[in-house]
């Protein structure tokens, strides 16, 4: 078996062995071409032909392929939820790999592949093709709409001579402007000087270090001059270079259809007007009820009914008030439809169940699930569960998920892929969860009426109140086609936008509110429910990078977001860690803990706050966890109220000082202040972040109404200086606008 895939497997970050890489090469370079090939293949050579578009005689050249590692989809994690059979296959088949000449342009490349056998027959692959691009200037490429900034000459594209693949062109930065937004981002909040893309992409763990993200944008602000922002319009990949290689020049590299044209939308204004000009183009948050506000619960270990009411009633009993439950672990894990142990008729043609249709068995994980329903609302608590945008293909499916499969590639539902024959087949999971797996069109209003119609009972006959939508990012590969008969080049990054509106249309059309809770996403995921920053270790780096994730979201228009509160991954967190990031979590939009799952193991790594009081032997966080989550039981109102006010004005409720001052986003003159923002129009919000801290310097920005007040001490603080707050473990520094109604809320 000898395989080559031209354009790999669509990792955005990684080059597969079996590729060609660049997979659009520049004239004049050079690319690698790869195959993977069984251990019984013992040779592999090509033959490359150019024919000139002259008609010029066509070039040939030889190549003798050399063995090399193989790699496959980038960083492959075996062991936990990464865990991935075909990973472990693809890495025992061997790699080849050689390097062509220097390319040209003006003709096509023409390709393929031999190998020899050890018993002396002969493989071979079928033809590839590609051409040679070069950048030429092209000033007509990118359209402006606002006031032109586009910087003349700047603008080229990438052109093969018969189709343009790429666009770049540079817009100024002034000495004192930085930049901001795209999205959410962990490594930092103020990206002047970085290089960076908008691509979703599911990186599982150290996203700060790793520079890449669930949730991206094509959206910055650009402060501390006259202030302006802009939107690159596409849904295609994009990459920034914010002054790294040229100061005072902003890069903008995109991918492009075969014309190679882009809009480029340019905003003039404060913070707020530049966000709410990007608002305008892809949407706004859709207002979701008050309860939303209070605290999330849920741990991967959770996987009965029996368990979860026992962790209820625990919150009750430590009177620590408890609004939602997430519940990850409630299905089948097959068809993500069913609860677990449920018994039931398979529908062969895939029809959706209603709830007569199942039976529980009282010794079951589920014996009562709208009972456990009605319970939960019954003591105010609302219930939601997990989902996954897929139709699970490993182990080989059986009874109703097996149904579901053939109906959906009856339905012609699913995302497609090309097949070697030259026509579609269903698309195939590259990614590393959930390897194989079929893939609903959810951007198609048909396909997604399909999956979702699949769940209704779960919401008009059992009671959920929302979903968490995870697994967004699984569509790799430019050359997916999509339903409507776009490619995922252009349709990839709008999947997990198009997965959290379905899921919202099943509870708004249930009469529900649209709440889900997603962790992927892109530009116009401002609409649709709630968010979370994705599955972190317990460490304080990722605390700290998951505020910046939450700033910088909120700066791109994202309202509802929250974090796992001191991570949910690994060896549970301190106790200083937990109470510090359970502080922090009072004051950001969405207020949550999770736990990964850890084959109930003991001892257990919940992060419930009993737990993590009895594993680190520290009753102050019992005690500080109680008293901090019902002060966010009282800030209720204010959180409600503050929500209104960001849909009316666009003002981020999770704010940014830079929004009240944008001289303040990376002001070298508050380097050490550390991270801070306003929680609406009347809090000021300076967490600790380091272990061990027990003061810290904090800002407080410029108020029309003059002083700030500290919450605890009742202290009067000038607006627009800084001061040293004492921080000891049961408090964190937050300040209120003098006379704000807020501050009863802390008496």
């Amino acid at each position: 078996m000898i395989r080559h895939r031209p354009a790999g497997s669509g990792h955005p970050y990684s080059v597969d062995t079996e590729q060609r890489w660049p997979v659009i090469p520049e004239a004049g370079s050079t690319t690698v071409l790869g195959v993977r090939a069984d251990a019984r293949i013992t040779a592999v050579a090509a033959v490359l032909v150019f024919a000139p578009d002259d008609g010029a005689p066509a070039d040939q050249v030889d190549l003798t392929l050399q063995r090399v590692a193989s790699t496959s989809r980038g960083r492959v994690t075996d062991g936990g939820h990464l865990a991935s059979a075909a990973s472990r296959l693809a890495r025992a088949a061997g790699g080849w790999q050689a390097e062509t000449p220097a390319l040209r342009a003006g003709g096509t490349y023409t390709y393929r592949f031999t190998g020899v056998r050890d018993d002396g027959r002969i493989e071979r692959t079928r033809s590839f093709s590609f051409r040679a691009a070069a950048w030429m200037p092209a000033p007509d490429a990118v359209s402006e709409h606002g006031a032109p900034r586009i910087l003349p000459g700047s603008v080229e594209q990438l052109h093969d001579g018969r189709r343009a693949w790429r666009v770049r062109f540079a817009l100024p930065l002034a000495p004192r402007e930085r930049v901001a937004g795209f999205g959410e981002r962990y490594d930092r909040l103020d990206q002047t000087g970085t290089e960076l893309d908008a691509v979703v992409f599911e990186q599982y763990k150290s996203q700060g270090a790793e520079r890449k993200t669930y949730l991206p944008m094509p959206f910055a602000h650009v402060v501390g001059g006259a202030g302006w922002g802009f939107h690159v319009d596409t849904t295609r990949r994009v990459w920034f270079d914010l002054g790294a290689r040229r100061p005072g020049r902003l890069g903008i590299e995109a991918e492009t259809g075969p014309d190679g044209r882009l809009d480029v939308r340019l905003f003039d204004g404060t913070p707020t007007e530049v966000l709410g000009a990007f608002l305008d183009r892809v949407g706004r948050a859709t207002e979701l009820p008050d309860w939303v506000f209070r605290l999330w619960a849920s741990g991967n270990e959770w996987n009965t009914q029996a368990e979860v009411m026992r962790q209820i009633d625990l919150h009750a009993a430590h009177d620590i008030p408890v609004g939602s439950v997430v519940i990850e672990a409630w299905s089948d894990e097959s068809t993500f439809t069913a609860f677990r142990d449920a018994r039931y008729e398979v529908t062969e043609d895939g029809a959706p169940h209603r709830l007569a249709d199942f039976t529980f068995p009282a010794d079951g994980a589920w014996p009562d699930p709208k009972g456990m329903a009605d319970e939960l609302h019954r003591r105010g608590v609302k219930l939601h569960l997990w989902q996954i945008p897929l139709l699970k293909m490993r182990p080989h499916p059986s009874g109703q998920l097996a149904a579901d499969a053939r109906a959906a590639v009856a339905a012609d539902v699913l995302i497609r892929e090309p097949d070697p024959r030259g026509g579609l087949r269903p698309y195939r999971n590259r990614g590393w969860w959930f390897p194989l797996a079929l893939m609903p069109d959810l951007t198609d209003a048909r396909a997604a009426a399909w999956w979702t119609e699949k769940r209704r009972y779960l919401v008009e006959e059992i009671g959920v109140d929302g979903f968490k939508t995870d697994g967004g990012e699984h569509a790799w590969g430019a050359e997916l086609e999509y339903l409507d008969g776009r490619r995922g080049d252009e349709k990839n990054n709008t999947f997990p936008v198009a997965y959290a509106a379905a899921y919202g249309e099943l509870l708004a059309s249930a009469g529900k509110a649209p709440v889900t809770f997603s962790r992927a996403g892109f530009a116009g995921s401002q609409a649709h429910g709630a968010f979370w920053a994705g599955d972190e270790n317990s460490t304080w780096d990722a605390f700290r990078w998951s505020m910046n994730a939450g700033l910088s979201a909120a700066s791109s228009g994202i309202v509802y977001w929250g974090w796992d509160i001191a991570g949910f991954s690994g060896e549970i967190p301190d106790a200083e860690l937990y109470i510090r990031a359970m502080q922090a979590s009072v004051f950001v939009p969405i207020m949550q803990y999770h736990s990964e799952f850890n084959h109930h193991r003991t001892p257990s790594r919940d992060r419930t706050p009993w737990n993590i009081a009895e594993r680190t032997g520290d009753d102050r966080v019992l005690e500080v966890t109680r008293r901090f989550v019902q002060l966010r039981e009282r800030l209720l109102p204010y959180l409600a109220a503050q929500a209104r006010v960001t849909l009316a004005t666009d003002r981020p409720l999770l704010r940014p000082l830079f929004f009240a001052q944008p001289e303040l986003l990376g002001d070298p003159a508050l380097e050490g202040t550390g991270i801070e923002w306003m929680l609406g129009d009347d809090l000021l919000v300076a967490p600790i972040l380091e272990p061990g801290a027990t003061s810290r310097r904090v800002l407080l920005p410029a108020s029309d109404a003059g002083d700030w007040v500290d919450v605890w001490t009742g202290a009067i603080v000038a607006g627009g200086t800084t001061v040293t707050v004492e921080a000891p473990l049961e408090r964190i520094p937050v300040f209120a606008r003098a006379g704000a109604a807020v501050l009863r809320a802390f008496a």
